[in-house]
């Protein structure tokens, strides 16, 4: 029986729980929760050692039952309220004229706190919207502002490659992305091809750019000037799949040198000419 489970709740919210009791959990089962205020009911996501590992030195709630078919029905029935909340919270934002745009709702199991998740480009004063909600369901109301990356991974969807988005189904944390990555890969520069469904750089830029850093720390440095038999060029474009480099002269002429040959050519310092020797 394992002792600490992790339980995934709508929109990807992951949590590790202790299994006091030792129930017999499998990745997909539904279980019972404790909550910072009450019960929630989340999907088990991942079970056995290294679940216990990630769980040292935290401090953890507990699983606390097996959902009966009273309460999957119960579950079943706060997702439909969560579609009348949507509209109903979409409706009172326009009445506010505020500037957010609302993503999804989020019931907790007991329906003792309902989450508005939504986003927004500058902070935005709800105060007067969660009166509103509150007076509506009597309940805690929590508005929680996402940035554009939550929003895609809460919603999901496919990405350009034709798979279920990677922020949707295994990203815990979102690495930062620059435009450095696809420099470094040698990509073009064109936003619509580099950017997911979130309008940001596509996270999987950076899961081989180890692999391409230390394959090109193998060469030369782009724009190195490159002393070869063939004369002075510039290193102007590097294959480290077919492990060659590509040298442009002077004269347009472009030369393709395997990585071998091209470490028996001279690199040039930076604003040193060929044949002019070192003092």
């Amino acid at each position: 029986m394992a002792d600490y489970i992790e339980i995934v709740f709508k929109g990807e919210r992951k949590e590790i729980f202790a299994n006091p009791q030792q129930f017999p959990f499998k990745p997909g089962d539904y279980a019972i929760v404790e909550a910072a205020r009450g019960e929630d009911l989340g999907v088990v996501n991942q079970v056995g050692p290294l679940i216990s590992r990630k769980a040292e030195g935290m401090t953890v709630r507990s699983i606390l039952r097996k959902p009966s078919p009273a309460d999957m029905e119960r579950y079943r029935a706060n997702r439909e309220k969560e579609a009348e909340a949507f509209q109903l919270c979409k409706e009172k934002i326009a009445k506010h004229g505020l500037a957010m745009k609302l993503v999804d709702v989020e019931f907790q199991f007991d329906c003792n706190k309902i989450t508005f998740y939504f986003t927004a480009e500058k902070r935005v004063d709800f105060r007067e919207l969660v009166k509103d909600l509150a007076a509506e369901y009597r309940v805690r109301i929590e508005l929680r502002q996402i940035g554009v990356r939550d929003e895609a991974r809460r919603i999901g969807g496919f990405g350009a490659c034709g798979r279920q988005l990677c922020c949707n189904t295994f990203l815990r944390e979102f690495e930062p992305v620059t435009t450095q990555c696809a420099k470094e890969q040698n990509l073009p520069l064109n936003p619509q091809k580099l950017s997911g469904l979130c309008g940001r750089l596509l996270c999987c830029l950076v899961y081989e750019r180890q692999f391409y850093k230390t394959a090109l720390a193998a060469f030369p440095e782009i724009g190195s000037r490159i002393k070869t038999s063939k004369g002075t060029g510039v290193l102007e474009k590097v294959d480290i799949f077919r492990d060659r480099a590509h040298i442009r002269y002077e004269d347009d002429s472009v030369q393709v040198l395997s990585r071998a040959e091209l470490e028996q050519c001279e690199v040039l310092p930076k604003g040193e000419k060929a044949g002019k020797k070192k003092k």
